[in-house]
């Protein structure tokens, strides 16, 4: 499993599964655009590179998310894939991200923010799980 999406009074809250960190924040951005819209779905017409840099997983998972965000609506990318996500020791990423125009699917509602509350990076016996819960 990818991931589960989790009951959440107002928001949408997920938990996504990895058997190591970069799978874990690939599944947490495919979760995250999964409220939008299937992202199995999505043809690949775009392709663009993400390079980031933070103090700890946390503050780069929320970049991370924020900056797709980010492209949904000034690139107008609907996620469909993740290729080459890598994290490395200092916390900084590096992955390309693809899609397609957002504007030839139906999308079921809107994400407004990526926030901190309930976040949670944690390693277990079978890898790491990612708790987010995004503001819709």
């Amino acid at each position: 499993m990818k991931f589960e999406y989790l009951s959440h009074t107002a928001d949408a809250k997920f938990r996504a599964f990895g058997k190591d960190i970069d799978e874990a924040f690939v599944n947490s951005a495919l979760a995250m655009f999964n409220i939008l819209g299937d992202t199995t779905d999505v043809k690949i017409t775009k392709k663009i590179k993400i390079e980031l840099k933070e103090k700890n997983y946390e503050s780069l998972l929320y970049s991370f998310l924020e900056e797709l965000l980010f492209l949904l609506e000034t690139e107008n990318l609907f996620l469909s894939n993740i290729n080459n996500l890598k994290i490395n020791k200092d916390f900084s990423l590096n992955c390309i991200v693809e899609g397609d125009d957002l504007q030839k699917y139906d999308l079921k509602g809107d994400i407004k923010a990526v926030t901190y509350s309930d976040m949670e990076i944690k390693k277990t016996n079978k890898g790491y799980e990612i708790v987010v819960v995004v503001d819709i």
